[in-house]
């Protein structure tokens, strides 16, 4: 008999250079011990320097995809990624109803070198069909601007933006404040409380796939049994970590590593 581990699914974009989408994510549950499956919804051809092409999947084509993997091995957790096009971000959302797992939302919008992954009218799709689906979503401030409407800078307007971004129906709401001023705070709003978690900012052009990393970091945790917020913290110690001990690859943005201390 094998080993039994937890399974996670992403259901995200493919980078070619490694360090964010899918492979970021399989990298990331892999070093957390869990077994990892993976739904493509679109392609880039990118590395640390910029993103020169996106090519998205037919929609049908990755509804086709989870629902291979579920139908034989289901996940524990799933997380959501670049989802690329309004009819895709409609699919994943029909898939989302039938999920009896938690599922992670990262609304990813536009790639760390300012190249859209979302097309203009997904995003009110996602809104008012995916979000709703969500048990979490971790929007970073720009995206936590775009969703809840206001302008996100500071931490007493994140809680304004969690508040507005939960009122679109995800039952937690973790807005990352990787960009803010001083040390690097993450608000977490979930059964009305309010939790931050905060780590030292490490001054480093070697961010690419922070983002992705940290969702399938608590992806990983939530598939493993623990509670959100234990999840969350386990998954700020090992991003803090990837980035701290990045390998330095690349001219432009380089990967964090995806080997660093899960404990």
């Amino acid at each position: 008999m094998g080993l039994a581990r937890p399974v996670a699914l992403t259901i995200a974009g493919s980078d070619a250079s490694g360090g964010a989408g899918i492979q970021a994510d399989l990298k990331t549950f892999h070093q957390f011990g869990v077994y990892g499956e993976a739904a493509i919804t679109l392609v880039t051809v990118q590395n640390s320097a910029g993103v020169s092409r996106v090519e998205c999947m037919a929609a049908d084509l990755v509804l086709e995809q989870v629902r291979a993997v579920m139908a034989d091995i289901p996940p524990a957790a799933a997380k959501t990624g670049a989802l690329g096009s309004r009819e895709i971000i409609e699919a994943v959302a029909e898939l989302a109803a039938e999920f009896r797992f938690p599922l992670v939302v990262d609304p990813v919008l536009v790639s760390k070198h300012g190249i859209p992954l979302m097309a203009p009218d997904g995003i009110e799709i996602l809104k008012s069909r995916l979000l709703p689906r969500a048990f979490l979503a971790t929007p970073n401030l720009e995206e936590a601007a775009i969703l809840a409407g206001i302008e996100v800078r500071d931490v007493a307007s994140m809680r304004a933006g969690a508040l507005k971004i939960l009122s679109l129906g995800p039952r937690a709401v973790l807005v990352k404040g990787g960009h803010l001023a001083g040390d690097a705070t993450d608000l977490l709003l979930y059964q009305g409380e309010w939790t931050e978690f905060t780590a030292p900012r490490l001054e480093t052009r070697h961010t690419h796939g922070t983002g992705c990393t940290y969702s399938a970091a608590i992806t990983a945790s939530l598939a493993a049994g623990d509670d959100l917020r234990t999840a969350i913290q386990r998954a700020k110690r090992y991003i803090t970590e990837a980035i701290r001990t990045n390998p330095g690859f690349g001219s432009g943005s380089g990967p964090v590593n995806h080997h660093a201390d899960t404990k």
